[in-house]
This record gives C-alpha cells, sequence and structure tokens, in this order.
C-alpha cells in the first residue's frame, strides 16, 4: 500500500463472538488497497473499549452476541460517536425487517460476495462523504436513533424450538428443550440428549448466541453449555469449581470463572 493510500485509508473495526466470521470478513478485506483493519473484537465489551480509545471510520458489527449484542455495542458507546456501521446478522428475520426500515446496511450470514462488495462500496461513499464535509451525516444519526428505540419498544427475541441436523442424505430433528448440554469440538459442537452426542457444524459460540435461549441454557465453562433445567445436583469441588449431575446421569464441569452465572439460574441455600 502507497503512503497516499495508507494516509486516506479506511479504518475498519471488526466486531464478532464467532472467529470464522471475523476471518471472513477480514479475508474479504484484504484485497481493499483502501482498508486498514484496525482491530478484531470478539465481544460487544471489547467493542466498546476499542470505540472509546481508537479512531475507527467502519465497524462491521455482530448482531447478535452473549452478555452485549451489538445494539447494546451503540447504546453504549453513543450514537454520536459511532463510525458508520455495518450490521451483520445470521437470520433474524426481525432485526433485518428494523434494518430496512431505516436504511441501515446489514449483511447475512454466511457473506455473499456481490452483497458484501455492495455494503462495502455504499459504506465507502458515506465515509468520504463524512471526510469531506468534515461532519457526520445527520440522517445516520436519525436512522441509528430509530433503529435502537423500535428494538427497545418491540418484544423479546425468539429462539428456535428445533434444531435440523444433517445425517447423511437425511436431517434428524432434535427438540432443543430435549438438549441436556452442548460440548465445544472445535469449530464445531456437539449436542448431548440423553447421552447420546450429535455433531453440529456450528460453533458453539453460533448455538449460544442464535439458537439457546439464555433463560434457560448457561455457560458453565469454556467448552460446555447446560441445559439448566435439566441439573437434579450439584457437586462443590476443592477448586472453587462445580460438578453438575443432570438427570441422565451425565456429569459436567463448571468452572470457578463460570459459576456465578450458574448462581444467576439455580438458587443455592447455605
Amino acid at each position: 500500500m502507497s503512503s497516499n493510500t495508507a494516509a486516506g485509508a479506511i479504518r475498519v473495526l471488526i466486531v464478532d463472538d464467532d472467529a470464522l466470521a471475523r476471518r471472513r470478513i477480514r479475508d474479504l478485506l484484504s484485497a481493499e488497497t483502501d482498508i486498514v483493519v484496525v482491530r478484531e473484537c470478539a465481544n460487544g465489551r471489547e467493542a466498546v473499549e476499542s470505540l472509546g480509545t481508537s479512531a475507527s471510520d467502519l465497524v462491521f458489527l455482530d448482531v447478535q452476541m452473549p452478555e452485549l449484542d451489538g445494539f447494546g455495542v451503540v447504546s453504549e458507546v453513543g450514537i454520536e460517536r459511532m463510525p458508520h456501521v455495518i450490521f451483520t446478522t445470521a437470520y433474524s428475520e426481525f432485526a433485518v425487517r428494523a434494518f430496512e426500515a431505516y436504511a441501515l446496511d446489514y449483511l447475512l450470514k454466511p457473506f455473499d460476495d456481490a452483497r458484501f462488495a455492495a455494503a462495502l462500496d455504499r459504506a465507502r461513499r458515506e465515509v468520504r462523504t463524512a471526510r469531506q464535509a468534515l461532519a457526520r451525516p445527520v440522517d445516520l444519526d436519525a436512522r441509528l436513533i430509530g433503529l435502537v428505540e423500535h428494538l427497545q419498544n418491540s418484544e423479546p427475541a425468539r429462539y428456535p424450538e428445533a434444531i435440523a441436523i444433517k445425517g447423511g442424505e437425511h436431517y434428524v430433528v432434535v427438540r432443543v428443550t430435549e438438549v441436556d448440554w452442548i460440548e465445544a469440538d472445535g469449530n464445531y459442537a456437539r449436542i448431548y440428549v440423553q447421552k447420546r452426542p450429535r455433531l453440529l457444524t456450528k460453533s458453539q459460540a453460533t448455538l449460544e448466541r442464535d439458537v439457546l435461549d439464555p433463560d434457560v441454557f448457561v455457560r458453565v465453562h469454556r467448552s460446555a453449555i447446560v441445559n439448566a433445567t435439566k441439573i437434579s445436583a450439584v457437586d462443590p469441588q476443592f477448586h472453587g469449581g462445580l460438578e453438575l449431575i443432570l438427570q441422565d446421569g451425565s456429569r459436567v464441569q463448571c468452572s470457578r470463572r463460570y459459576r456465578k452465572r450458574l448462581e444467576e439460574k439455580l438458587y443455592f441455600t447455605t
């Protein structure tokens, strides 16, 4: 990249809790000579910190992230301090309708090359126009305000009732409420129903974000999520963690780091 191009480069922040999604965005941006990826964030808290301490012109912002989602990032940073945003989402029809209603850029996962290029071109034009005017587009703030207010006043998110798992030429349908626990397996996830494992070509983070109701499922370990309604007993461990005994007899470790999350789901008496 030449020094002239570098001086006028568009600084991009990528925010997504799925490492594969971040890599996909980075790969799609790699051929763009006027784009510089300044940082990648794996959660909303990191994004808020980054947007408060470093300058970015454009952010690819995942909508569905645990703890602090994309809309929460916008609210915490402040609409007037947000750079241009391209929202990314898996299959939230509700969110897509909201983006379209307020004329905001969004990308559906998995990313389509042509749609990605179109969204980037539009963002590029808006960033350059804002630079020339030395001001943020007033209508952008109004659109973001409208979106956030719309979502705050809307019904809560709905989660799928079942998962269709590919097995050979057929799909096996598993009710989400029947899932006992989920184990991370690299970039995939293994769900357990009555001790029977089934491998999904989705990451545990993706399931946690898009499929599992946080009122029912709780992360108890870096590599384990448990259906809280399936826990029948809890055994304290010497190191501060817990061993969870599920109704089917399975035993799952709850690390000390995630113990507080479990305590928010189960009322422990003294």
